[in-house]
């Protein structure tokens, strides 16, 4: 089976430049719907969703494959061997954004750019870094995942989102969360929330933009400003949007930064 198959890939557009975009966990290339749009006649977009989520083949799911971050990079890779696109820049939402990192470090001549919007290369406070969970809130949460997949949704969704004020935003992430295999939500929750991703930003040598929220419980501002330190030569850019999700929040901030920086 092809990469493209493999991932539900879509292209949209014919522009001589390429805009990937890859989502976050939980998700699928829909939640992008707000933002690509505005991109279409000057770009080609390419759409995907990870094994495991959306429409991809879950046939293609194999746990050593994807026990950590690197096995997904690796797919992206083998979607743009297949595409051959030019000009390429990676525009990842959360875990998506490592994802990104370690794929323009094992071929940086695949990308022009990387966007990360709330990027985290490590959840779990360690000593003076500030992830944002203690190790033991992070296995609490994978334990009731495991024991409750309906429940943890209904309980995440609204934190991840923020917004409260719109829990419309709330319950479409949490109707994603549910449409995803319980088997396959465990797994990448354990690889995204466990990752220790932070020796490799300092290995990006890619163009870099980082797009920080304000008020995210998942990644907080501490977070970006340390990926922005790690990175040489990044731009960080930090958002009046809150929550974890600007491309659904507030798609018209995150269209506008990505379009300043490509």
């Amino acid at each position: 089976m092809s990469a493209i198959q493999r991932n539900n890939v879509k292209v949209l557009g014919n522009g001589p430049r390429t805009l990937m975009f890859a989502h976050g966990y939980g998700c699928d290339q829909n939640m992008w719907r707000a933002v690509t749009p505005a991109f279409e006649s000057d770009f080609r977009i390419v759409l995907f969703d990870y094994v495991g989520a959306g429409l991809s083949d879950p046939a293609a799911f194999n746990r050593t494959r994807y026990s950590t971050l690197q096995g997904y990079a690796r797919d992206v890779l083998e979607i743009l061997d297949e595409l051959q696109p030019q000009q390429v820049t990676f525009i990842g939402h959360s875990v998506s954004s490592m994802v990104g990192a370690l794929a323009s470090v094992e071929r940086p001549g695949c990308f022009d750019s990387l966007v990360m919007i709330g990027p985290s290369p490590c959840y779990v406070n360690d000593g003076g870094y500030v992830g944002g969970f203690e190790r033991a809130d992070i296995e609490d949460l994978l334990a009731m995942l495991d024991s409750n997949h309906l429940g943890w949704s209904a309980m995440m969704a609204p934190v991840i989102m923020g917004n409260a004020h719109r829990p419309e935003l709330a319950g479409e992430l949490e109707a994603s969360f549910c449409r995803t295999n319980p088997v396959f939500a465990q797994h990448f929750a354990r690889v995204t929330f466990l990752s220790d991703n932070r020796a490799d930003l300092s290995r990006v040598k890619t163009r870099t933009l980082i797009l920080q929220c304000d008020q995210d419980a998942i990644a907080p501002a501490a977070v970006g400003r340390y990926v922005h330190d790690a990175i040489a030569g990044s731009q960080l850019v930090v958002m009046d949007a809150t929550g974890h999700c600007p491309h659904l929040s507030a798609p018209g901030e995150v269209t506008e930064a990505i379009r300043q920086f490509v």
